[in-house]
C-alpha cells in the first residue's frame, strides 16, 4: 500500500533524461517525488519517447527539453550515468537552465557524475557537492570541497553519489520542496 499522490501537486521538478542516463537514479527519483505529491516532467534532450540508459533500458521521455524548460519548475534534478552526464554538460541549454535555476533560488540537485554539469555551469568552485568516485578528482579541479557523505547539501544544491544513494537524494530532494514531514510519510510507507 502506498501514500496517495497528494492532492494539488502545485510543485514541479524538471528532470532531463540524455541518453546513457543511469536507470535507477533517474527512477527512483522521480517515482519518489511523484509518490510525495510534486509534478515530475521528465524532458527528453532529444525529444519525447524512449531514451535509452546506460545499462540498455530505455525510459520514455514524456515531453522534449525545449517545450518543458520554457515552463516555471521549482527545482532541476540531474540522475547521472556517465553517457547522460556528458550529454547535459555539452548542451548548452542545460547547462544554462542550471545556472538560472541556480541564479533564482531554487533546489538544483545532481547524482552520481551529474555534479558535472554542476560545475559546466561554474556552480562548484567552493561549495561542498559529492558524487560517484569516479568523478571526484574533476570536481576537486574545478574547486568543489569534495566530501563523501552520501548526501550533501550546500545551500540550493543537493548532491548525492550513485544508484545506491538515489533514495535518500530524491528523498532529500522532496523535503527541500514538500517539507521533511511529507517525505518522511513517503520513506515510511516505502517501508524505509
Amino acid at each position: 500500500m502506498g501514500v496517495p499522490y497528494p492532492r494539488d501537486m502545485t510543485k514541479r521538478v524538471l528532470v532531463p533524461l540524455a541518453e546513457g542516463f543511469e536507470e535507477m537514479e533517474a527512477v527512483i527519483l522521480v517515482d519518489v517525488l511523484r509518490r510525495a505529491g510534486i509534478d515530475v516532467a521528465l524532458a527528453g534532450l532529444e525529444g519525447p519517447g524512449p531514451v535509452l540508459g546506460s545499462r540498455g533500458s530505455a525510459v520514455v521521455a514524456e515531453g522534449d527539453w525545449d517545450e518543458a524548460a520554457r515552463e516555471p519548475y521549482d527545482a532541476i534534478a540531474l540522475p547521472g550515468g556517465l553517457g547522460g552526464t556528458r550529454a547535459m554538460c555539452d548542451d548548452e541549454r542545460v547547462v544554462e537552465a542550471v545556472r538560472w535555476n541556480h541564479a533564482s533560488g531554487r533546489p538544483t540537485a545532481a547524482l552520481c557524475a551529474a555534479p558535472l554539469v554542476l560545475a559546466r555551469a561554474g556552480l562548484a568552485e567552493g561549495r561542498a557537492l559529492t558524487s560517484h568516485p569516479s568523478v571526484r578528482d574533476d570536481l576537486a579541479a574545478q574547486g568543489a570541497a569534495v566530501r563523501t557523505d552520501r548526501v550533501v547539501r550546500d545551500g540550493v544544491l543537493v548532491t548525492s553519489q550513485g544508484p545506491g544513494t538515489a533514495m535518500e537524494f530524491a528523498l532529500a530532494l522532496a523535503a527541500d520542496l514538500v517539507g521533511q514531514e511529507a517525505a518522511d510519510e513517503v520513506s515510511s510507507a516505502m517501508c524505509r
